[in-house]
């Protein structure tokens, strides 16, 4: 139908119709509709529309956005504009964009994609990593924290006992909600490090995106977190929300997630953990047991999908600054690629 209206189609097209056939996106923009006082706004649905397009069609900025809209006529018309003078302007553009990070309105949309259409599938195995955001915003100061009072040496006194340390936050993740760990994690610009395979460490001033991928590189839960961020500290949070939208079996990590509490709450959700070891200076490497090295080849769709999103769904281009707004920006280029994961399993 599309093609008897527009005339024929390119892949990018096709696979930007595809995103908005799957993410049935009016549903969500209602809210923002009209309610009868003041001029009515420009239609948000289309905005959404064209803010996939830039994470499909790979514009870096809202600019070439706004000017690939008003020279191609097809792309104009999937997103929802008849002529060049029904085009919002830059600053409506900024505006709906602030007002969909605000709410989180991608996050939802994203929820409502994988739990439509994967949830009532079981998934073999949820990969977990996480990857570099680089932005161009300055980092937030240091906060110094609040030292705890040393503990005395030696023994302590008869009658007396030394205070318990403080417990770590994995300790506690395990007994608080998510919404609750989500809250405690820090949310702004900083400084991060990672170690490549080849050894050599590599910084860059931004964020940290932490995704869980099932099988078919098809993405269920996203977390953004400050650069500086662990990685082991979000996997009990992206666990919690993966669990809420899909029912799977393996818990697949690299070793960075080695910790007793993170294997503990994976088979606390009635999973396999599959973590690579950690010798933490010792030196001892565990080798895995021949399934388990089988089935941890799969953790490769995590670097994958990171891979996708940066090269081919927007998220190399982030030109906005806050948590809030980067998250919306990656969330969109999500949206596109679970959609496109989708279709070829529907298809």
């Amino acid at each position: 139908m599309l093609e008897e209206e527009l005339g024929p189609l390119s892949a990018l097209d096709e696979q930007f119709s595809e995103v908005l056939a799957l993410a049935e996106l009016g549903r969500f923009t209602r809210p923002y509709e009209w309610c009868g006082n003041g001029a009515p706004p420009h239609a948000r649905v289309w905005l959404m529309h064209a803010f996939i397009a830039k994470s499909v069609y790979q514009f870096p900025t809202t600019a070439s956005l706004i000017e690939a809209l008003g020279s191609r006529p097809r792309l104009r018309r999937l997103c929802g504009w008849e002529s060049t003078g029904d085009i919002p302007s830059e600053p409506t553009f900024s505006r709906a964009f602030a007002a969909f990070a605000a709410r989180e309105l991608p996050q939802q949309v994203h929820e409502q994609m994988v739990k439509t259409h994967a949830g009532p599938k079981l998934a073999g195995h949820i990969s977990r990593d996480s990857t570099a955001i680089a932005v161009f915003e300055r980092t937030a100061p240091k906060t110094v924290p609040v030292k705890a009072p040393r503990r005395p040496h030696g023994r302590p006194k008869k009658g007396e006992s030394h205070p318990p340390p403080p417990p770590k936050r994995l300790d506690l993740q395990a007994t608080r909600s998510v919404a609750e760990n989500l809250a405690e994690l820090p949310r702004v610009c900083a400084i991060g490090v990672k170690r490549n395979s080849q050894g050599f460490q590599s910084f860059w001033a931004g964020y940290k995106l932490h995704l869980d991928t099932i099988d078919g590189d098809l993405p269920v839960s996203a977390v953004l977190t400050s650069a500086s961020v662990h990685d082991n500290q979000v996997a009990i949070p992206l666990a919690q929300l993966s669990a809420q939208r899909v029912t799977s079996l393996y818990d697949l990590m690299d070793s960075a997630y080695d910790a007793p509490q993170i294997r503990a709450f994976s088979r606390q959700l009635g999973h396999v953990p599959i973590i690579a070891a950690n010798p933490r200076g010792s030196g001892v490497v565990r080798e895995f047991e021949p399934a388990h090295a089988e089935r941890f080849r799969e953790r490769s769709a995590a670097e994958r999908v990171n891979n996708l999103l940066k090269q081919r769904y927007g998220g190399r281009w982030v030109r906005v600054r806050g948590g809030a707004k980067v998250m919306c920006h990656l969330m969109f280029g999500l949206i596109a690629l679970t959609a496109h994961a989708l279709f070829a399993r529907l298809v």
